[in-house]
C-alpha cells in the first residue's frame, strides 16, 4: 500500500483535440476508460517508502575526512538512479520538492515487440589463459551468450494511451517552470501520443516533431523501409531554455567575393561571423549514427540510444547545473551525458538490470575523467559542485521488485501460487486456477505487473471482476480468488461487493505482496578470507545459481535438436591443447564449471558498515571478454577469482550475469 498519495492538479488545456472525441465506426479510442484514468490523477501520485540501496561518491576517495564534509555541506542537488515506475519516482521528487529541467524519455512503443539483454558467460578463471587463446580461433561469441527478456513492449492502445496519460501529467508536475520536454517514439504510437502531449502541455507549447533518420538492414519487403524515429519537443511555458546546435556551411568560406558582392563591410564581418559560426541544426537529424555503428558504447542493451544524440538534446535545452531526467532510463546514456556535460542527473526504470547498468557506466565515466586528467584537491572540488561525481541508488518498495523486471516477476508467479494450473475453458482475464476438493476449480485473477491500470485494486476494478469476468464463468464456479498488489479503501471496497455482488460465487481478496515477499532468491557463495601483508584477500572458491543453471539447461535443451557434440570451455580437466584441436565443433551448447565463477559478474566489498546502505570500498567487474574493471578502471588483466582491499571487509555483494545480487556479511 502507498504511504500516502501526493497531489498533483491535472491542468489539461482548454480547446484541445482530445482521443475521447475521435469516434470511428466500429470502435470508440478511448484513453481515460469511463474516467477511471482521470479520477486516478484526482486522487494522487502513489507514495511508496523509499530506501536508499547504495550511496557512490566517487570523488570522496580522493579527499581528505574534512574536505569530504566540507563538499558534503557545499552540495544542494542529489544525483539519483531510482528503481520504480515513472508514477511512483514522481511521487518522491514532489514530496521532496526536487523540480527538472529537462525530461528526455523513451518509453516502449508499443510495438509487440519482446525485448531482451544479452548475457554474457564469463570465464573460468581457472582457465582464463587458455580459453582465451583458444578464442583467437573460435567464434564462440554466441556460445558464451543468450538473451534474457527486459520486458515485453505489448499493449493494446487504449492501456497504452492510458499509461501515457498519467505518466505525462505526472512528469509535468515535477517540471520546473523553465523546463523542456522530449519524448522518444516512433510509427505505432506517436501520432496518438502527439495528441495527448498537445492536451498535457499545450498547443502552443510545442516546439518541433524532430526526425531521427538512421540507416541499417530492414526486413521490410512491401513497404519502404522504416529507417526514422520520431522525437516530440514541448515545453512548459514560453520562457525555457534553448541553445540552437551548429553544424559547419558546406560552402564553407570560399568564393567570398562572390558570396558578398557589394554588401557594406560590416554586413560582410557580420556575414562572415554567421557563417564560421555554422548553420543551425534543423528538425530533420541525419547525422547522428545509431548505437550498433558506435562499437565504443555499445552496453548490449536493447533500445539504447547513442550519446551524441543525447548530447544534441541536452546542450539544447539546459545549461551546466541544471537537472535532466529520464523516467524510462534503459541503458542509462541520458544520466551519463548529464553528467559528462556537467549536468544532475535522475534516471528511473522499473528493472534492476537499468540501474546495475547505469551504475557500472557511470562509475567507469568518472575513472575515465580522472584519468584523461590529474585533478587538484581543487578542480575535484569545483567539478563535485558543478555535476558530482557522486549518487545515490533508491528502491521503491512498490511489492513488485523482488525480481529484476516486472517480466521476470509475472513468469514466477505461477509457480509461486501453490496448485495454480492454466485451464483452456476460462477466459484470459484470469491468470488460471486452482482445484480445491471441497470447491471444486477456483479462478484466479493475478494483476498485470506490465499494466499499470491494474495495479491497485479499487471500485472500478472491481466493478468489472462482479459485472463481467464472474458472470461468464462456468456455472459450477463456487469461489473466485483476487491478488492485489495495492488496494483502495479497502472497508470500501468489500461494502461495494456486498451491495453490488449478486452472484452466487464468492470473491476472497489476496495480498500479492505477501507471497512475494516468503521468497528470497539467493544464489550459494563460498569464500575464504584471509589477512595477508596488512591486506585483506577474500577468494571465490565456488559460486552456484540454481537460476542460471535452470538458464542455461532450457537453452540447451533447444540447442539438443541440432546434434552437436558439446564442447567444454569451463571444465578444469580440459587442457589447452584439447581445446585448440576441437575448433571445428560448431555447437552453441553452453557448459558450466562445478565451481561456476564463470556465473559472476561483480563482486563489491564494503568495509564501512552493515547497518546503512551499502557502500562499494573496493569492487571488481568482469566484462564480457573476462578482463578485470577494477574500480571502474579497465585493464587488460584475467579474473583470478579474487578481491583485494587495505581495509578489513564487513560484507560483500555477488551480482551474478543476470543481475541477481547476493550478499553475504563477514564474521
Amino acid at each position: 500500500m502507498p504511504i500516502k498519495y501526493i497531489p498533483y492538479t491535472p491542468n489539461t488545456v482548454e480547446g484541445q483535440a482530445i482521443l475521447d472525441n475521435l469516434t470511428r465506426t466500429r470502435r470508440v479510442l478511448r484513453y481515460r476508460d469511463n474516467d477511471k484514468v482521470y479520477d486516478r490523477i484526482k486522487r494522487g501520485l502513489p507514495m511508496y517508502e523509499v530506501e536508499t540501496i547504495e550511496v557512490v561518491n566517487f570523488a570522496s576517495s580522493r579527499l581528505s575526512g574534512e574536505e569530504n564534509l566540507n563538499r558534503k555541506d557545499a552540495e544542494t542537488q542529489r544525483n539519483l538512479l531510482i528503481r520504480g515506475e515513472c508514477l511512483s519516482a514522481c511521487a518522491y521528487l514532489k514530496d521532496k520538492n526536487i523540480k527538472v529541467d529537462l525530461v528526455y524519455i523513451d518509453p516502449p512503443f508499443a510495438s509487440g515487440a519482446d525485448y531482451a539483454k544479452k548475457v554474457y558467460i564469463r570465464r573460468n578463471p581457472k582457465l582464463a589463459e587458455k580459453i582465451a587463446k583458444a578464442e583467437e580461433e573460435l567464434d564462440i561469441e554466441e556460445l558464451r551468450s543468450f538473451e534474457e527478456k527486459m520486458y515485453g513492449d505489448i499493449w493494446n492502445k487504449e492501456d497504452y494511451l492510458n499509461w501515457m496519460y498519467e505518466n505525462l501529467f505526472a512528469i509535468k508536475s515535477v517540471m520546473s517552470d523553465n523546463a523542456s520536454i522530449y519524448v522518444h517514439l516512433d510509427w505505432h504510437v506517436g501520432h496518438y501520443v502527439k495528441i495527448l502531449m498537445d492536451e498535457v502541455f499545450g498547443e502552443d507549447n510545442f516546439r518541433n516533431e524532430i526526425v531521427w533518420a538512421y540507416n541499417g538492414p530492414s526486413v521490410v519487403k512491401n513497404a519502404f523501409p522504416r529507417k526514422h524515429d520520431t522525437i516530440y519537443f514541448y515545453t512548459k511555458n514560453d520562457e525555457s531554455i534553448f541553445n540552437g546546435d551548429y553544424v559547419p556551411h558546406k560552402s564553407g568560406l570560399h568564393n567570398t567575393g562572390q558570396v558578398f558582392g557589394d554588401m557594406e563591410n560590416e554586413d560582410i564581418e557580420r556575414v562572415k561571423e554567421l557563417m564560421e559560426r555554422g548553420k543551425m541544426v534543423q528538425d530533420w537529424w541525419d547525422d547522428l549514427y545509431p548505437v550498433d555503428r558506435v562499437r565504443s558504447q555499445i552496453l548490449d542493451y536493447s533500445t539504447q540510444k547513442p550519446e551524441a544524440l543525447l548530447e544534441r538534446i541536452i546542450k539544447a535545452s539546459s545549461n551546466e547545473g541544471m537537472v535532466v531526467a529520464d523516467f524510462f532510463g534503459g541503458s542509462g546514456v541520458t544520466a551519463k551525458v548529464a553528467n559528462d556535460l556537467g549536468r544532475n542527473f535522475i534516471h528511473v526504470d522499473v528493472g534492476i538490470n537499468s540501474i546495475q547498468t547505469t551504475r557500472d557506466s557511470l562509475l567507469q565515466s568518472f575513472q575515465n575523467r580522472k584519468d584523461a586528467k590529474t585533478q587538484s584537491k581543487d578542480e575535484i572540488l569545483a567539478s563535485s559542485r558543478l555535476c558530482g561525481d557522486n549518487f545515490e541508488i533508491l528502491d521503491v518498495k512498490d511489492g513488485v521488485s523482488l525480481f529484476r523486471n516486472p517480466v521476470q516477476t509475472m513468469d514466477k508467479l505461477k509457480s509461486l501460487i501453490i496448485g495454480l494450473r492454466n485451464e483452456d475453458q476460462l477466459d484470459k482475464f484470469w491468470e488460471g486456477a486452482i482445484n480445491d476438493s471441497k470447491l471444486g476449480l477456483i479462478p484466479v485473477y493475478i494483476p498485470n505487473l506490465l499494466d499499470h491500470s491494474t495495479k491497485v485494486l479499487d471500485i472500478p476494478l472491481m466493478n468489472r471482476i462482479i459485472n463481467e469476468a464472474v458472470p461468464d464463468l462456468p456455472d459450477d464456479i463456487k469461489q473466485v480468488i483476487v491478488y492485489y498488489i495495492d488496494i483502495d479503501n479497502e472497508p470500501e471496497l468489500k461494502k461495494f461487493i456486498k451491495n453490488n455482488d449478486n452472484t452466487l460465487v464468492k470473491i476472497e481478496l489476496r495480498d500479492l505482496k505477501q507471497i512475494l515477499d516468503e521468497v528470497v532468491i539467493n544464489d550459494i557463495v563460498n569464500y575464504e578470507c584471509l589477512m595477508i601483508n596488512d591486506k585483506w584477500e577474500i577468494e571465490i572458491k565456488s559460486f552456484i545459481s540454481d537460476r542460471l543453471i535452470q538458464k542455461i539447461n532450457e537453452y540447451n535443451q533447444k540447442q539438443a535438436s541440432k546434434n552437436f557434440a558439446p564442447l567444454r570451455l569451463s571444465d578444469e580437466e580440459e587442457n589447452e591443447e584439447e581445446i585448440i584441436n576441437r575448433k571445428d565443433a560448431k555447437t552453441q551448447r553452453i557448459e558450466i564449471s562445478e565451481i561456476g565463477l564463470e556465473l559472476i559478474e561483480l563482486v563489491s566489498i564494503d568495509c564501512t558498515t552493515t547497518a546503512y546502505s551499502w557502500t562499494s570500498d573496493c569492487e571488481i567487474k568482469i566484462d564480457k571478454s573476462g578482463f578485470v574493471i577494477d574500480n571502474g578502471k579497465k585493464t587488460k588483466d584475467f579474473w583470478n577469482g579474487k578481491i583485494i582491499c587495505t581495509k578489513k571487509p564487513l560484507r560483500m555483494k555477488i551480482r551474478n550475469i543476470a543481475g541477481d545480487e547476493t550478499m553475504v556479511n563477514f564474521k
